[in-house]
């Protein structure tokens, strides 16, 4: 059986892991989510100085305070940008990375790197007391991620535990080590959007498309814990279970 440490996405906490977590852990795997600093029941936390450099080590210090090993560490959406970090600093204690409806990121890059030009000047507008970006309306967070699943209970629960989240972790560019080593799988689990875009052929993600990394669909919007957690469950279950090499779609 695996061990999953499983990082939100931009104005989440574990708790958005709940239930693909349970799912997981009654398929007997240890599942265990982070709540990242100045996030959900963790907002008090954050500031000012609250970056990506942060992010990073929340993440590092889940799995050495609990002394996790083999770990398969799971990322949505801009958890991508500090996990990508995390896994390059774990060694050995990292087996897999996952990353679901997102992409590893380069070092020297920065969340902000990957809007339309001038649309983080807009951004930066948004930014409250110097550091809290709130989520968008829901319609508003629409138009940026998919949000096929999502029933009017899940679009509810959603806007109701959103907490703004430190801008400071947009701006920081990743720095130090971020490859994870060779023997480390490396899988894709890509909803709506994401699939669309690597069918597309856009040349930035072209390298998910063929070994080392495997690719799982999962046919759901932006936010598959929330819209899909029993079946993105199954699909960690199935990643982990996947021999190394061998493509997967689901």
């Amino acid at each position: 059986m695996a061990t999953f440490a499983l990082v939100p996405g931009a104005w989440l906490g574990a708790w958005a892991w709940d239930e693909t977590a349970r799912a997981l852990r009654e398929r007997g795997h240890t599942a265990v989510a982070v709540t990242l600093t100045g996030l959900a029941e963790r907002a008090g936390q954050g500031g000012p100085r609250t970056d990506l450099s942060t992010h990073i080590a929340d993440i590092t210090a889940l799995v050495e305070q609990q002394d996790l090993h083999d770990v398969t560490l799971v990322a949505h959406s801009y958890a991508a940008a500090p996990v990508t970090g995390a896994a390059g600093r774990l060694g050995d204690r990292l087996e897999r990375v996952v990353y679901v409806d997102s992409a590893p990121f380069f070092d020297g890059m920065c969340m902000l790197d990957l809007l339309a030009p001038g649309a983080a000047d807009q951004l930066r507008q948004q930014v409250g007391d110097g550091w809290r970006l709130a989520m968008p309306p829901i319609d508003v967070l629409g138009l940026s991620g998919s949000l096929d699943g999502l029933g009017e209970p899940e679009l509810e629960r959603l806007a109701a535990r959103a907490t703004p989240h430190p801008f400071g972790t947009y701006t920081e560019r990743l720095t130090g080590p971020v490859d994870p080593g060779s023997g480390v799988d490396r899988v894709l689990i890509a909803c709506h959007d994401f699939t669309a875009l690597l069918d597309a052929g856009v040349p930035q993600l072209a390298a998910l498309n063929q070994p080392p990394w495997r690719r799982f669909d999962l046919p759901t919007g932006h936010w598959p814990m929330l819209s899909a957690p029993t079946e993105l469950a199954a699909l960690l279950d199935a990643a982990v279970a996947v021999t190394p090499g061998v493509t997967a779609a689901g």
